[in-house]
């Protein structure tokens, strides 16, 4: 089936559009110049960008095997035919090739991007890679469906009559608990002797060896990779892949210069027999005892020519010394040192010396090596290294939707920057105000009060927030009082009563730095994205519902209510006697989209039914807000389009402080 990009229905293999949007299936826009390009094209052919779905093909042979790949070839394709017998008597140099071209698949949907070698048999080698084009990248794979099958709890890889090839089982298994750092598995399957697993393309993302030469890098981002390699030791450990962290080629940086692997790398089956067979083996002389990871890291810093600073040359001593046979003994060393280099650092005259004080971040460390090391726990031993705001970026858009005459929703964007560059550091400060509302009361009176609550609270900021101290609750509280009188004595001067009195709903986020405060009045909402936890909606709505479920009614009773829906607050129809905005505190500790949605958005269910292909997509810097923020207003047009669609994004991304300490 053909999955639509834009609704996600599913389409039969032979449509050309979307049976229920009319999406095309067959083309896609450029990401750079928006000219409409043919799914099974590499490059845009009026800006030669590279916008066709490319993926890394690991093909594998099992040793004594034969090469498995191409029977399918037509004759006439003067492609070769394999498998190759070892009787042949061929040099390597005249081996043939699977051309760039070709398809690696019989169903003729993965293009070879370079020539393929077919080794020969009798060679060691029993793995090539090479890059592949996606020429139905609409169309799900068994793979995928695995993956989507498991998330709704169908079943598990782990399944026996569930059959996935043994070199894709790790990608499935850690893919299904959410480990970005390993490459996402995209389809697998075997012939024969020979695997063939899909997996995302890393090959341009920069390598972890070049950043740590770099004499910006820091020693304290130096101790945070070596935090992110111990995790990724306890999270590879279940599924054998620990030696993936023993090649400098596959360590790998992300955009936020967060520790990633290019692929997995599995244990030879050998080592690990042998392992199981002689449980009296000391841990010093295990193929994978933590003491490998001390001989990496000396690697990476040989190879840099950096010098080996404190307190990790003697955990690298130790760790040769077998002084350190637990990963739990190296991470409470880390640990230590973390804390030394934060401590030490002496406030100077310097640019960073009076940066505003940032939120922390968490490092999980598992308690118990011997349990299952790649779960995930909020109640796991932390380490706290501080967080400094690296990039704030923002976008707003409004829409009358499908069934309005007129647009009564209205929002308040008011960002301010400053950033400074030197040699050894960089000062990123920010701060945010952000303003939605949802107006009530008809044609220039829901109008009116939502623009005039906007205005009322954009203007109190400007005036009373002049330091870089996030706002208090009496702050918060006094902005909303202020839009609610103003919209309250225009109702009165207008001597509306009844349902002729205007009034809107309200919620405003204010963000400086790393910290951030939302106040709210209504159904507009603020939701947080993050890698680590998805969407979860912050605010919580004031409607009948709601109220009754605060008083201990089930959630199925409360909205059985024909007045379910109904707002219990709103600016503007009473005095501030009958106002009681919520106001609620939070830390940016990790990259973060943030969310201000009116219900014309939020209504149904939309964004927690579609944030994994239309939000999670943006917390990447490469993503454009501004074309997010418009596909989620077509998406709202489409699923709901009975009410005004007003969202504000929010960028933010942050990395550790690492300017303190060199």
């Amino acid at each position: 089936m053909l999955i639509c990009p834009q609704c996600k229905f599913e389409n039969p293999n032979a449509n050309k559009f979307c049976q229920n949007c009319g999406t095309s299936l067959t083309h896609h826009a450029c990401h750079e110049c928006g000219m409409e390009v043919p799914l099974n094209a590499q490059n845009c052919h009026n800006c030669g960008a590279e916008c066709g779905t490319v993926w890394l093909a690991i093909v594998t042979r099992e040793e004594g095997g034969d090469w498995e790949l191409g029977s399918w070839q037509d004759d006439q394709d003067d492609l070769p035919t394999l498998p190759l017998s070892t009787e042949q008597t061929l040099p390597l140099a005249a081996r043939p090739v699977l051309k760039a071209g070709s398809y690696i698949d019989k169903e003729q949907r993965y293009q070879l991007l370079e020539p393929l070698e077919i080794l020969d048999d009798n060679a060691q080698a029993t793995e090539v890679c090479v890059r592949v084009l996606d020429c139905q990248p609409y169309q799900i794979s068994p793979i995928e469906a695995i993956l989507d099958n498991q998330n709704q709890g169908l079943f598990t890889a782990t399944d026996p009559e569930i059959s996935i090839p043994k070199l894709a089982k790790a990608y499935v298994q850690l893919q299904s608990k959410g480990q970005l750092e390993i490459p996402a598995i995209h389809d697998a399957w075997q012939e024969g002797n020979t695997q063939v697993v899909l997996i995302e393309d890393r090959s341009d993302w920069p390598l972890l060896i070049d950043l740590w030469k770099e004499e910006t890098t820091s020693s304290l981002q130096i101790l945070h990779w070596f935090y992110q390699m111990t995790q990724l030791w306890a999270v590879l450990e279940p599924v054998r892949c620990r030696q993936s962290l023993l090649e400098l080629s596959n360590l790998r940086l992300d955009e936020d210069q967060t520790l990633a692997l290019a692929r997995l790398y599995r244990e030879s089956d050998a080592e690990t027999d042998e392992t199981a067979e002689d449980e009296t083996l000391s841990l010093t002389e295990q193929p994978f005892s933590v003491k490998v990871l001390g001989e990496i890291w000396q690697e990476l810093f040989r190879q840099s020519q950096r010098t080996q600073f404190g307190a990790v040359l003697q955990i690298l001593e130790d760790l040769k010394l077998g002084k350190i046979q637990m990963i739990a003994q190296l991470r409470s060393r880390l640990e230590a040192i973390a804390s030394d280099l934060e401590a030490s650092a002496i406030p100077s005259f310097s640019p960073t010396a009076h940066q505003h004080p940032t939120a922390p971040t968490l490092i999980q460390l598992e308690d118990d090596p011997d349990e299952d090391s790649s779960a995930r726990s909020d109640d796991l031993p932390t380490i706290v290294l501080s967080m400094q705001l690296s990039s704030l970026e923002d976008v707003g858009c409004t829409d009358v939707g499908r069934q309005r005459q007129h647009n009564e929703d209205y929002f308040g964007i008011d960002t301010k920057i400053e950033k400074q560059e030197f040699p050894r550091n960089r000062v990123y400060q920010a701060r945010g105000l952000y303003i939605l509302c949802d107006g009530m009361g008809g044609h220039a009176g829901g109008e009116i009060a939502s623009e005039l609550a906007v205005n009322t609270v954009k203007q109190y900021f400007q005036e009373f927030w002049q330091t870089n101290q996030r706002p208090t609750e009496a702050n918060m509280r006094e902005a909303v009082y202020l839009a609610n009188q103003a919209i309250y004595q225009l109702n009165q001067q207008d001597a509306r009563s009844g349902i002729g009195r205007m009034g809107t709903t309200l919620v405003i986020l204010v963000i400086q730095d790393t910290e951030a405060v939302v106040a709210h009045v209504g159904d507009s909402r603020l939701y947080r994205l993050t890698r680590k936890r998805g969407l979860e909606q912050i605010t919580v709505d004031h409607e009948v519902g709601q109220r009754e479920i605060a008083r201990g009614v089930e959630p199925s009773i409360a909205y059985a209510r024909p007045d379910a829906y109904q707002l219990t607050q709103a600016l503007g129809p009473r005095d501030e006697s009958a106002i009681y905005p919520d106001v609620e505190f939070f830390d940016i500790n990790e990259d973060s989209l943030l969310i201000l949605a009116s219900d014309g958005l939020s209504d149904n269910d939309l964004l927690e039914t579609h944030w994994k292909t239309h939000l999670l997509p943006l917390l990447s810097s490469g993503a454009s807000l501004e074309r997010g923020v418009n596909e989620l207003i077509d998406l709202a047009n489409q699923k709901n389009g009975h009410d005004n669609i007003t969202a504000i994004l929010v960028r933010a991304k942050v990395r550790p402080n690492m300017d303190s300490q060199k």
